[in-house]
């Protein structure tokens, strides 16, 4: 799930910062939304199935 959300957000900061020139620092809070979801991918423990 945070992996996902991590592709999306980057993608949509990709697009923002090059297609649309969007210069502005919030462009940038994208970014780092989507490496808190990165390291929440890997940090968070794996549910296990019952």
């Amino acid at each position: 799930m945070f992996l996902t959300l991590f592709i999306i957000l980057l993608l949509a900061w990709i697009f923002g910062f090059t297609l649309f020139h969007v210069t502005s620092f919030l462009i940038h809070i994208l970014l780092i939304a989507a490496g808190i979801a990165l390291i929440m991918h890997f940090v968070r423990p794996r549910r296990s199935v019952v």
